[in-house]
C-alpha cells in the first residue's frame, strides 16, 4: 500500500526541479537547432566524413538521403485500402505455478475502408512447454524469460504475413483485384538487442522475422514499424559531426572518453554532445507541422548488416498529437508510391484511433492476457493434468499465501 502522507514530503521540490529541467532542455533545442541549420550547407561533406570515420566513431549515426530542409506533406490515404497489425502479450513461466510453461498470444487486426467489409478481431495462442521451448536458450546464456520476447517477437511477425497472404489470396480469388494495404507493427524494425546474441541464437530469431518480410514484399504489402514516444537519438547523431572541433571525428583517437560522459552540465561535456540528452522526437517537433514528416533516414545500427534487402530507413511524423518515429525496411522506404501511401494510411490510422493507431490500439486488446484469462488458462490446464493422472497438482505455499493474503 502507498503511504501518500510520505510520499508528500518527498515531493516537496520538484516543482522547481521541473522548471530547472525546462529551461536546460530548451537549451539543448537552441544548440541543436542552431548546428542543423550549419548541417544544411554542408550535408554531403558531413555524409562523406561519417564514410570515412564511421570505424573511428564512437557513436551510431543516421544518414538522411534527403535534404535536411524538406518536410514532406503526406498524402490522404486511398479511399478504398486495408490495414493489418498484430500484437503480442504472453504468461511468463514461473516455478510457483501448477506447471513449468509459457504461453505467447498474438493479437491480430484487419481492417477495411471502403469496402463494406467486417473487420477480422481474434488472437492466435501458442503454449510452449517442450524442453527444447523452456532451455534450449540457457546454453547461450539466455534466461527462458528473455527467450520468450525474442519468440514473441518471431510470432507476431509471422501472424503478420499469415495474415497479408491470407487477404491477398482472397482477393484474387473473389475479385480480382490487388487494393492498397498496409502491414503495421507496434515499435520499431530494428531488433538492435539481437546483436549482443550468439550468431546461431541471432539467427533462429531473426531469420523467421525476415522470412516474413519476404512474403509481405512479394505480396506487394509495404511494412512499417510505429514507435510512439520514441526515445531514439539516430537522426540527431548526425549533427555531432558538425559540432565536431576536429578536422575527422576521430573519436578513438581524440575524444576516447566521449562515450562515457553522461552529465547534463553544458560546460563538462565534449561539443558534440552539448545537446544531449535531447531526442529525435523532441527535436523534430520543433520543426514539424502537423501532416509533415521529416527527411528519410538510413539507420546505421550494427544488427542491420544482417537485414540484407531489408535494412531498415525511417522518418519522423508529425501525426497532430506527437512526432512519432516510422519504420520502413528499404524497399519500402525507396520506393515513393510505397512510401507515399504507406505513411498516408498510417496518418489516417492515427486520426481514426484519437492519437495512437487504431489498428495497433485493437490489436493490443486482442492480445492483452487478463487476470481471468490467466486464471481460465491453468484451471484448464489443471484439468488436463488431472485427466493425465498426475497428482498432487498445485501452485506453491508462496503463491497460494499471496493470492490468499488477510491485508
Amino acid at each position: 500500500m502507498l503511504d501518500l502522507a510520505k510520499l508528500t514530503q518527498q515531493m516537496q521540490g520538484m516543482s522547481q526541479h521541473l522548471i530547472n529541467e525546462a529551461i536546460a532542455a530548451q537549451k539543448r533545442l537552441d544548440i541543436a537547432d542552431n548546428l542543423w541549420q550549419k548541417a544544411q550547407t554542408s550535408q554531403a561533406e558531413l555524409i562523406e566524413l561519417q564514410a570515412n570515420w564511421a570505424d573511428q566513431m564512437l557513436f551510431k549515426v543516421a544518414i538522411p538521403v534527403e535534404p535536411l530542409n524538406i518536410f514532406p506533406t503526406i498524402p490522404t490515404p486511398p479511399k478504398t485500402h486495408t490495414v493489418i497489425a498484430t500484437d503480442g502479450s504472453q504468461i511468463s513461466p514461473s516455478h510457483h505455478e501448477i506447471a513449468y510453461c509459457y504461453l505467447i498470444n498474438v493479437g491480430r487486426v484487419m481492417l477495411h475502408y471502403g469496402q463494406s467489409k467486417h473487420p477480422l478481431l481474434d488472437s492466435q495462442p501458442e503454449i510452449f512447454y517442450q524442453p527444447e521451448d523452456l532451455y534450449r536458450s540457457h546454453q547461450w546464456g539466455i534466461k527462458t524469460e528473455e527467450w520468450m520476447s525474442y519468440k514473441r517477437g518471431v510470432a507476431e511477425a509471422r501472424e503478420l504475413a499469415i495474415l497479408g497472404e491470407s487477404w491477398v489470396e482472397f482477393n484474387q480469388l473473389n475479385t480480382g483485384q490487388s487494393l492498397p494495404m498496409l502491414a503495421l507493427a507496434d515499435g520499431g524494425l530494428i531488433y538492435w538487442f539481437l546483436d549482443t546474441l550468439p550468431a546461431v541464437a541471432r539467427d533462429e530469431i531473426l531469420e523467421p522475422i525476415l522470412q516474413s518480410w519476404d512474403l509481405l514484399r512479394r505480396l506487394e504489402i509495404p511494412i512499417a514499424g510505429y514507435l510512439s514516444a520514441s526515445r531514439s537519438s539516430e537522426s540527431l547523431s548526425f549533427l555531432r559531426l558538425t559540432a565536431c572541433q576536429y578536422q575527422e571525428p576521430n573519436c578513438q583517437s581524440y575524444c576516447p572518453h566521449v562515450v562515457f560522459a553522461n552529465s547534463d552540465n553544458l560546460a563538462t561535456k565534449a561539443p558534440c554532445q552539448k545537446f544531449e540528452p535531447l531526442r529525435d522526437a523532441i527535436f523534430w517537433s520543433s520543426i514539424l507541422t502537423p501532416g509533415q514528416r521529416s527527411p528519410l533516414w538510413k539507420s546505421s545500427q550494427r544488427i542491420l548488416e544482417y537485414y540484407g534487402e531489408h535494412t531498415v530507413y525511417f522518418c519522423y511524423l508529425h501525426v497532430g498529437t506527437e512526432v512519432a518515429r516510422i519504420d520502413f525496411p528499404a524497399w519500402v522506404a525507396l520506393d515513393e508510391n510505397k512510401l507515399n501511401a504507406a505513411l498516408g494510411m498510417i496518418l489516417g490510422q492515427v486520426q481514426k484511433g484519437y492519437g495512437y493507431p487504431v489498428v495497433l490500439a485493437e490489436a493490443h486488446n486482442q492480445a492483452v492476457i487478463r487476470g481471468g484469462d490467466r486464471t481460465h488458462f491453468f484451471n484448464f490446464l489443471e484439468q488436463e493434468m488431472i485427466k493425465a493422472g498426475l497428482q498432487n497438482i498445485g501452485t506453491s505455499y508462496k503463491e497460494t499465501r499471496k493470492r490468499g493474503s488477510i491485508a
